[in-house]
């Protein structure tokens, strides 16, 4: 039996090791976490409408239900010439025919980092970000500022959705608390029009709801750094700020870019359409590990890492176990696809190469976000059949 060894235990890698197994491979999955962290509803966490354990899917329930193997350990080197893979408590390893590469994304760095905190970040983040929030009530209020960046070398990286997402909800959990006016909300980002990706009306509903919730932003001036008290900006501005929950951009892994890998100008894995890393056969990264190609709006989303885990999966069938038909291409499936929850509402957004599209959806979309999450976690576990194209 083919051996495929999959480097990473998030969405795109725990769907990889789904995908290889149920095509017949022996699976092995790497993750330095014991659970898969489903971060697109973390975002509740902070305002106490979801506890840590139900954003976390232990990776020993997971393995069991699909009939793979995972070992809990870094990956600190890869070597394709080599074709070997290192890690730090097990050393090298050389007993795989396939290697999938799902480990994520590094951050773009920035001056003060430290000084925020992140929901797209260490998962633990998320409690922290609750207990300092709640000590901001107890205190009578404050100022918290909410952004993300970009990274010039490669905008796919972005990550805007959940910082919205973060300051709507935030906005509507201290109302339900009765403290909004106790604060202020900050929105900011170095681009002139955060969203825009997601096409026009996306872009003019972000607008209209920040005026409704009384939330300032500040955009189009570059980040220069982040202070214990507040953000500085290109040109003398500041944001003053006690909490500062900031979304920094994706950049290449460390250990991808310290690889011989071939990589894009900002450290991602150039790969073809089948996701096969170009001039090492076996090799396949998926993911934000992966540089996408596409259109301008293209994003790094959950829904991509997904679709391209289950085509490396079908086009290793094909090319390592003789399996019929076709390799499958992930770039006819790029898409911006997402449900914008704002604690009492929703917008969907969803933008293909020939439409951006956006509906409201005030009170059931906030919990069709929430039907989502049961669904992912009780789908991923086998306990509820998956459903065509989710």
């Amino acid at each position: 039996m083919k051996k495929a060894l999959i480097l990473g235990g998030g969405i795109g890698g725990i769907e990889a090791a789904i995908a290889f197994r149920k095509k017949g491979f022996e699976v092995e999955l790497v993750s330095d976490r014991e659970y898969l962290f489903v971060y697109p509803i973390a975002i509740w966490i902070p305002v106490g409408t979801a506890h840590f354990e139900d954003v976390a899917v232990p990776l020993d329930d997971l393995s069991r239900r699909h009939g793979f193997s995972w070992t809990l350990d870094r990956v600190t080197a890869v070597d394709p010439d080599a074709a070997s893979v290192t890690l730090e408590k097990a050393g090298e390893r050389r007993d795989f025919d396939i290697l999938i590469l799902a480990l994520g994304a590094g951050k773009m760095k920035h001056e003060g980092l430290p000084n925020t905190l992140s929901i797209c970040g260490a998962p633990e983040q998320s409690l922290v970000l609750k207990e300092r929030i709640d000590a901001l009530i107890d205190h009578g209020g404050g100022h918290i500022a909410v952004g993300f960046g970009g990274n010039p070398k490669d905008p796919s990286a972005m990550r805007g959705g959940p910082a919205f997402e973060f300051i709507f909800n935030l906005h509507h959990s201290l109302e339900k608390r009765g403290v909004r006016d106790r604060f202020t909300l900050t929105f900011f980002a170095p681009m002139a029009e955060p969203g825009a990706r997601m096409g026009p009306k996306a872009l003019a509903m972000l607008g209209t709801m920040f005026q409704r919730c009384d939330i300032r932003t500040h955009f189009g001036q570059k980040i220069v750094g982040f202070d214990p008290d507040g953000v500085r900006f290109e040109g003398g501005s500041r944001v003053d700020s006690d909490l500062t929950m900031f979304i920094a951009a994706g950049d290449g892994h460390p250990v991808i870019k310290a690889s011989n890998l071939p990589l894009n100008d900002a450290g991602f894995i150039k790969t073809n359409d089948f996701l096969e890393v170009e001039g090492h056969p076996g090799w396949y990264a998926v993911g934000d590990t992966a540089a996408l190609e596409g259109p301008d709006w293209k994003a790094k989303q959950g829904h991509v890492a997904e679709v391209m885990a289950r085509h490396a999966a079908h086009n290793a069938a094909i090319t390592y176990l003789g399996e019929a038909g076709n390799k499958r291409g992930y770039r006819d499936h790029l898409s911006i696809l997402c449900v914008m929850d704002m604690g009492n509402g929703a917008g969907y957004v969803h933008r293909d190469d020939r439409k951006a599209r956006l509906w409201s959806l005030p009170f059931v979309g906030h919990w069709m976000k929430k039907g989502w999450g049961w669904y992912y976690r009780n789908s991923k576990m086998r306990y509820f059949p998956r459903l065509p194209g989710m």
